[in-house]
């Protein structure tokens, strides 16, 4: 039995000599990240309406627009869009949709005309940008509408997948999809959009992050965290829902950003 036990331990010290022999396997080498992570300074508060599910937010022509959804399981939403009142935060409502037919989603403006997403009916809706009167309407070439946005050439809509459809405005037919990354990774939910300069803002859904978009090659290239802000606006409004909306005023340089049922608006300077 001795023996035995003696074997057995020395096959193990064996065993044991054999595994620390053996070299480490290499590090693998990790290139750093190449999004920087972008600073802000908050230079304004301005009131929300926190009846406003906010799915769009844009300037144009020196006002700001906001569009919203209208959820069944909250009455007091609405599928409209139009002029944001500064002082009050309420909408200067310019059109409105069935809410019993329809989920609005983003809008933008571009030669004279606004366009308006809905969800999952898959159709979206053209008005003209003075009169806000119904001029027709285009099928939404996705499953779901979500954000939208212009370079000034295309319509350019999110729909909560890593990819963003561009649109012939004259057509309305598809003239180019670009898939966003993040570091090498597909990158989905994406939101509400924001053309700027060669970039394109995203909010993420579901989370307090805006990522800017090369709007060339779909790699993401900086990160903004506005934690502080939806904490900000959850602390003073239990009622809160997700960061959503991002428009950019060209006069000043500086951002307004908001979300779902949020009491603020925040005009933000980003570094």
């Amino acid at each position: 039995m001795r023996s035995r036990i003696y074997f057995i331990l020395a096959a193990l010290s064996l065993l044991s000599a054999c595994k620390s022999d053996k070299a480490a396997p290499p590090e693998e080498n990790v290139e750093p990240s190449k999004i920087a992570d972008i600073s802000f300074v908050m230079t304004r508060t301005l009131p929300h309406d926190i009846n406003s599910f906010t799915e769009g937010l844009l300037f144009h022509e020196g006002k700001l627009y906001e569009s919203t959804g209208a959820t069944p399981e909250l009455p007091t939403t609405r599928s409209a869009f139009g002029e944001v009142n500064l002082s009050t935060g309420k909408i200067n409502i310019k059109a409105e949709l069935d809410r019993d037919k329809y989920f609005g989603e983003g809008i933008t403006f571009l030669n004279g005309k606004v366009y308006q997403l809905t969800w999952t009916s898959k159709v979206g809706f053209i008005y003209d940008a003075k009169t806000f009167k119904k001029l027709g309407q285009f099928s939404i070439p996705r499953e779901e509408g979500w954000g939208m946005t212009t370079d000034g050439t295309s319509l350019i809509m999110s729909d909560g997948t890593d990819k963003l459809t561009y649109i012939d405005p004259a057509t309305l037919a598809v003239t180019k999809s670009l898939a966003v990354s993040e570091d090498g990774y597909t990158l989905r939910n994406l939101n509400e959009l924001e053309y700027v300069d060669g970039y394109i803002y995203a909010n993420i859904w579901m989370t307090n992050h805006i990522v800017k978009i090369d709007a060339t090659t779909g790699e993401v290239v900086g990160n903004l965290d506005l934690t502080p802000l939806a904490e900000e606006a959850a602390h003073n409004s239990p009622g809160t829902k997700e960061m959503n909306g991002i428009a950019y005023n060209p006069e000043t340089k500086k951002f307004f950003v908001t979300g779902k049922m949020w009491p603020y608006i925040f005009e933000i300077e980003l570094k």
